[in-house]
């Protein structure tokens, strides 16, 4: 995937034309671009040069977004790229020419308003009638002059077949302009035939100011929106002003202060408290508190001691450290954030193509409008006087800006909002899906538990403290492998037991383990192994079944023939889990707990975060199919750690990687969130539905003002309803500025939303399986017996190697299901296959291909 600075776009049109434009290119799959960031974003194979070429014949410039040629400095170079391409260049130019109209503007407006309407006093030289016009004239060309840009883009376009915003601006001043020249030359011959009773009636209906004024209002218009579309990006710039230039290096016992791209990986850097990290990289001496908030959001400093990772940007708090570099440049958390968010911000939504239809016709569909009203009032019987101005109106009303603006805007925001609160979206269709999801299922363990086996009760038997049983199961756990056996060595260390180490010692495998402590003879295993070796009480056997009711672990332990106590260990849930839960519920949205787990303790964690419906005994490999199935019922999303899950996150509709920490890149997932915490996966949904219903405002108000305000500067209400009422084309120019405006402000609004809040949350109306299958035959105009028909489809097994986790799992699914004809792809990297789904018959030779292409050896296809 590439991207481009596009230069010369000014509105819904540009961007039409422009993806038009470099989809010609051959190679070029898809292309998007944003309107807001000025960016081109290509998929496919297609030449550089040849993308640059085809939007250069369009009409716009190009050029590789970070292309430079000095390697070393790649890093810094694509990131003072990024800065560059959103830096503001637009508002100091807007002003300037916008000070220099006004001032023309405003001796214009006194000549032809406050003279001719008001009785304003004149010089003597300009009372002729004549005279007045002509200085009129030369002021408006002066002010239609410093707007030129206007009129040399608008007939550009206009002359190539694709009119654009301008085209409309300058037809409009253009057509006040030449019917005030012609008013003027029939004023000259009236006035030297002594008729000044015609010659005052030309000069009242003389339409120089407009000309001069639609172009100054649009400049006001343009200004306002270049002003607030900054304001959109202002998160994208404060996380690049984050990055640090210097870096202070340790070597040879000095410290030497270098620039940034100086720092290469494995160099050994130092900071002081108050200092920012200046790029990724492991504590190696030294204990400190970090400030993580600029990353996380997380506004409680961290600690961080030697072995601890630290990241580029955050803020180094109370101690000295020095740290070896593991990741630089492009590399570091901070780059692959702004990365993240600045790509996001240049894809574009699926709700956006309503907009795109729109505006591909939209300027030439005004232009029509505007001549059509011009020849209804004409053969009306208005005449020319009149019908001018209601054509002009209607091109200078019309605002194909705000339909370009409203989603891009709201989507720039919001993902600034998401960034702030350590919430990534990778791709504006992914904000879109955020806010339509109906069933959220969880992974149990690292999602809704901590994921560490923690000991919750240590229960000795009479006359057996509780140190003594810790120190005898510490001591025997201590040689054992066994997760439940690290936390119970974990909890003696906690409470300054002493652990002495066992001789010995054996495994049981299935049912527990054994060793010698001096001369005593030491065990620990399972409730049901125990319990037939060793007498153990009523009352002990129905705390073990209290325990395991209650989705913990008990292990029993004995002492030279005699059970001395239990010892119960669980994942226990994380603090934000139930109150994660309960938000979800309150937003109408299901929520489904998939686990490995049995039944029982899956229930049991269930109730304490409060969840409903559980999906037990889940091997890894097999919550693929499990989303499917939920699929069937509405959208999902699937929340899990964004490894182990890797191919139920790339099934379900939403993949929400939690915990990622320092590694925002899971390939994965579709949203990517920094903490741990499972309530910021209900931030993410409800940031996702508030930028959906930002994103239905803007487009209402963009379609509702022109679908109303068109027909209003025609006069068609005026002729239907009987109203007295005329719109001058300066006040069309008006409302036009103000509609693009308006729109850029309405999607500011998301920066004051609290993306934690639950308060304002409403439940979604869920559709009855029986309204969605209506629906979907509906569009699709399939039938019962066609779909039944497409339901037979035919299953092959690919046989793959070198695939040795998640990720690579993740990797050949997604390249196999982008094959047309393959519908899913079920991998397993433990069985070295891939089982397809086929709607229709595929080359084996595309299925092979597809593999090898993401470095994975083709085996066969049975």
């Amino acid at each position: 995937m590439e991207q481009y600075i596009v230069t010369g776009m000014s509105c819904a049109a540009c961007q039409a034309r422009v993806e038009k434009a470099a989809k010609t290119v051959p190679g070029v799959k898809e292309a998007n671009v944003s309107l807001l960031t000025n960016t081109l974003m290509v998929e496919g194979e297609a030449d550089a040069g040849e993308v640059i070429k085809a939007v250069e014949t369009a009409g716009y410039g190009a050029s590789i977004k970070g292309a430079k040629p000095d390697a070393e400095n790649a890093a810094i170079d694509s990131m003072a790229a990024q800065e560059d391409a959103l830096k503001d260049r637009e508002t100091p130019v807007l002003k300037a020419r916008l000070i220099r109209s006004l001032v023309l503007l405003l001796a214009l407006m006194y000549l032809s308003m406050g003279h001719n309407m008001l009785g304003f006093p004149l010089p003597v030289i300009l009372s002729n009638s004549v005279s007045n016009a002509m200085t009129q004239m030369l002021l408006s060309i002066m002010v239609m002059y410093i707007n030129r840009k206007f009129f040399t883009e608008g007939f550009r376009t206009l002359f190539s077949g694709s009119p654009n915003m301008d085209a409309l601006i300058a037809l409009g001043s253009s057509a006040s302009f030449a019917y005030s020249l012609v008013s003027l030359y029939i004023m000259t011959e009236e006035l030297a035939a002594g008729n000044m009773e015609t010659v005052h009636h030309l000069q009242h209906n003389l339409y120089f100011e407009t000309a001069a004024m639609i172009p100054t209002l649009i400049t006001v218009g343009k200004l306002l929106e270049a002003m607030s579309k900054g304001h959109t990006t202002d998160a994208l710039k404060s996380l690049m002003k984050l990055a640090p230039k210097t870096a202070v290096l340790y070597k040879d016992g000095k410290e030497t202060e270098v620039p940034i791209a100086s720092v290469k990986v494995g160099d050994i850097f130092s900071v002081r408290p108050g200092e920012n990290i200046p790029v990724d990289g492991i504590i190696e001496e030294g204990t400190t508190a970090v400030n993580e908030s600029a990353l996380t959001g997380e506004s409680i400093p961290v600690d961080k001691k030697k072995g601890d990772m630290v990241s580029a940007a955050t803020v180094n708090q109370s101690g000295y450290i020095r740290a070896r570099a593991t990741r630089v440049g492009e590399d570091t958390t901070l780059a692959q954030i702004i990365n993240m968010v600045s790509d996001a911000a240049a894809t574009k939504a699926p709700i956006a193509r309503i907009a795109d239809k729109v505006a591909s016709v939209f300027v030439p569909a005004v232009i029509f409008i505007a001549v059509v009203t011009f020849f209804i009032w004409i053969f009306a019987g208005k005449g020319v006087e009149f019908s001018v101005p209601r054509a002009v109106a209607v091109l200078v009303i019309s605002c194909p800006c705000a339909l370009g603006l409203a989603t891009p805007v709201a989507i720039m925001v919001g993902n600034g909002m998401g960034a702030k609160n350590g919430i990534l979206y990778k791709t504006a269709s992914c904000q879109e899906q955020s806010g339509r999801i109906e069933i959220v299922a969880l992974d149990k363990t690292g999602t809704i538990t901590k994921g560490e086996p923690v000991v919750t009760d240590v229960i000795p038997e009479q006359g057996i403290s509780r140190e003594e049983l810790l120190r005898i199961s510490a001591a025997l756990e201590q040689k054992s492998e066994h997760p439940l056996a690290k936390a119970v060595v974990k909890c003696a260390q906690e409470e300054n037991i002493s652990i002495t180490e066992v001789s010995d010692f054996t495994a049981l495998p299935g049912n527990g383990i054994r060793g010698k402590l001096q001369d005593a003879e030491l065990e620990g295993g399972s409730g049901r192994y125990m319990s037939e070796k060793y007498a153990v009480s009523e009352d002990m056997k129905m705390r073990y079944e209290e325990l395991a009711s209650q989705g913990r672990t008990p292990m029993f332990f004995a002492k030279d023939g005699k059970f001395i106590g239990i010892i119960a260990v669980a994942d226990t849930i994380k603090e934000d889990s139930y109150e994660a839960v309960k938000e979800l519920k309150g937003m109408g949205i299901e929520v489904y707990m998939i686990t490995g787990d049995n039944q029982k303790t899956a229930e049991a964690i269930a109730k304490q975060a409060g969840i409903e419906h559980v999906i037990s005994g889940v091997l890894p490999d097999g919550k693929e199919t499990v989303i499917r199935e939920l699929q069937k019922k509405g959208m999902v999303c699937m929340v899990g750690d964004g490894i182990n899950d890797a191919p139920a996150l790339t099934r379900a509709d939403l993949g929400i990687a939690i915990g990622a920490g320092t590694d925002v890149a899971i390939d994965a997932a579709d949203v990517v969130i920094m903490k741990s915490k499972l309530t910021d996966a209900a931030a993410a949904i409800r940031l996702g539905r508030e930028t959906i219903k930002n994103i239905h405002q803007n487009l209402f108000w963009a379609f509702f003002y022109n679908v109303i305000c068109i027909p209003l500067a025609a006069g068609f209400y005026s002729a239907l309803f009987g109203w007295d009422f005329e719109m001058n084309p300066m006040v069309g120019a008006a409302a036009m500025s103000i509609s693009s405006f308006t729109v850029c402000m309405n999607a500011l609004r998301l920066n004051m939303l609290d993306v934690h809040d639950p308060r304002h949350d409403k439940k979604i109306k869920r559709k009855t399986k029986a309204e969605k299958d209506e629906a979907w035959l509906y569009k699709t105009k399939e039938t019962p017996e066609t779909r039944e028909k497409e339901k037979k489809t035919m299953t092959k097994t690919v046989n793959i190697k070198g695939m040795m986790c998640g990720h690579c799992e993740a990797t050949v699914k997604k390249a196999l299901e982008s094959i047309d004809g393959i519908d899913t792809a079920t991998v397993s990297h433990d069985a070295g296959t891939a089982v397809i789904e086929l709607s229709k018959d595929v080359d084996d030779a595309l299925i092979k291909a597809a593999v090898e292409d993401k470095d994975f050896e083709f085996i066969s296809v049975q």
